[in-house]
């Protein structure tokens, strides 16, 4: 327990993605089975334990400490597991300084009841030190937030063992923690065989690009099609198994069981979650209302109904078409969608462009408000995972807008005072994130109580008034225009950005990069 307590506090404390990569890489070279399993899981999120409430975590503090002070603690640390590492009393009696192993620590959880939960968690807090503490609830609650997605986490395996990654995430859902197979297949055993149905399969992606850009290309060598304004998914139907990926592999079809119910066939559908009222596509918040959902009302069901806008398609009736060209791929989706003959499932409609300035026209005066943009792809393309610069690209309206990750955040004024609201976020600079600008504003009241909580709850230093939190909160970012600064790290400055969106469905290394934001500039300054 003692080294899986050191590495979240290291990498909690370790900002740049590639260190964060080392610290891993290290730890499953250094870490024994199944230790090593077992902590990959709870890091992916895939580690099942019995519920711990943080109802139960502040009862067992409060019997231990002064409610008043407590309550105070915990206002200022923000952070429950924090604040009970800290705050517990030292037992009369210290123990032996055993070093718990991990794996019964995590059997212990797993195996024991409910109304043994309590004696056990606080048992285990006395015979634990701070650090080790704040790795125990953690683990218990299942909210380690110490800035590793899970995607990163695999990436983190695929480099220890110089294993592709794509491979890696294919197998993902067909195994099991604590993982034996994968970590052998890591140092030069078999890969394992996934006896997962429905797999995800890694998304391809797109670059920023604008009219300037593509001026050196030929339109003719390019498809177009509406960029909408969902969230990007996949969708599978395997031998009567049906899944909802989120472009980072996380199973969302719990909370689209209409959805689900309408993946009538065999094959894999890259599209775009929406909600759909007949011909009618709702917006972003419309879709918001069903994300995040164990489960889903029948109001809720008939009021916001899910739909899908396919985009490609990477398998069907049991053939990859991955590495065929996109217009070979494109006629087949056509043909698969007219066979579903489904009016919550369509295709995305090509756009009619001969010029770059014909799709500029296009894009200018899109005939719904949910659309973000135009994608452009190649015709010759295959699908291929991973951000390819050349194939495929993205071309957002206006006003300008970013990806951005949140940094850092103050608590705001007059009746927001109780509340974290203003908020600095910034953008990749190699594999840090540097400044780019500030906002208080863009978001609901609801959206603000998010933001506060996730503040809260993922706060890694204080500096006077502001907290840094765990650079993994994505915002979407809305802006007028951008100059040239002296006195910021990044060079640039936003003129009145908002906070447009938030984007949960989006892991902070997608955020957009400083090079993204400086071709932004206008040309007498760039």
């Amino acid at each position: 327990m003692r080294e899986f307590a050191h590495l979240l506090e290291r990498l909690a404390f370790t900002p740049q993605r590639n260190g964060k990569l080392r610290l891993l890489g290290r730890y499953f070279g250094a870490t024994p089975d199944p230790e090593r399993g077992l902590a990959l899981a709870a890091l992916t999120g895939d580690l099942k334990l019995r519920a711990v409430t943080s109802s139960m975590l502040r009862g067992l503090a409060t019997a231990r400490v002064d409610d008043q002070l407590f309550a105070a603690s915990y206002d200022f640390v923000g952070d429950l597991a924090e604040t009970i590492a800290l705050i517990w009393p030292e037992p009369e009696t210290p123990p032996n300084d055993p070093d718990l192993p991990l794996p019964m620590l995590v059997e212990e959880l797993r195996s024991t009841g409910k109304a043994g939960l309590p004696a056990l968690i606080a048992s285990r807090l006395d015979a634990l030190n701070p650090s080790e503490r704040y790795a125990y609830l953690k683990l218990a609650t299942g909210g380690l937030r110490v800035g590793v997605s899970a995607r990163l986490a695999r990436a983190a395996l695929a480099e220890y063992g110089e294993l592709p990654l794509t491979e890696i995430e294919e197998i993902w859902h067909g195994l099991t923690p604590p993982y034996l197979e994968l970590f052998q297949w890591a140092e030069g055993g078999e890969k394992p065989v996934s006896a997962a149905l429905a797999p995800f399969r890694p998304v391809m992606l797109s670059t920023a690009t604008d009219l300037d850009a593509l001026q050196s290309l030929d339109p003719a060598d390019f498809a177009a099609e509406w960029k909408w304004d969902g969230i990007r998914v996949q969708a599978v139907s395997d031998q009567g198994t049906r899944r909802l990926y989120s472009r980072t592999g996380e199973d969302i079809g719990g909370a689209f069981p209409d959805l689900l119910d309408r993946l009538d066939f065999d094959g894999v559908i890259d599209g775009e979650l929406l909600v759909r009222r007949g011909d009618l596509v709702g917006s972003f918040g419309d879709l918001q209302q069903r994300l995040n959902r164990k489960t889903v009302s029948k109001k809720l069901l008939a009021s916001h109904p899910a739909g899908l806008r396919a985009y490609d398609l990477l398998l069907w009736g049991g053939r990859d078409l991955r590495q065929m060209p996109f217009e070979s791929r494109r006629a087949r989706l056509e043909a698969a969608i007219e066979g579903l003959d489904d009016r919550r499932i369509d295709a995305s409609p090509l756009l009619p462009f001969d010029t770059w300035e014909d799709l500029a026209a296009l894009r200018a005066d899109p005939p719904d408000t949910v659309i973000e943009g135009i994608m452009l792809k190649r015709r010759d393309s295959a699908y291929l995972a991973g951000r390819i610069r050349g194939p495929w690209f993205k071309w957002k309206r206006d006003p300008m807008v970013i990806d951005a990750v949140l940094m850092y955040a103050q608590r705001g004024h007059g009746k927001r005072s109780g509340y974290y609201s203003d908020f600095t976020f910034g953008v990749w600079d190699g594999d840090e994130l540097v400044p780019v600008g500030k906002a208080y504003f863009g978001f609901t009241d609801e959206e603000l109580k998010d933001l506060d909580r996730f503040v809260r709850n993922n706060t890694v230093d204080r500096f006077g008034p502001v907290r840094a939190v765990a650079q993994k909160k994505v915002v979407e970012v809305a802006f007028e225009g951008l100059n040239r600064s002296a006195r910021h790290k990044s060079g640039v400055a936003m003129r009145f950005p908002r906070i447009s969106r938030i984007r949960d469905d989006k892991p902070a290394g997608e955020a957009d990069r400083i090079e993204t934001l400086r071709d932004m500039l206008p040309p007498e300054l760039a």
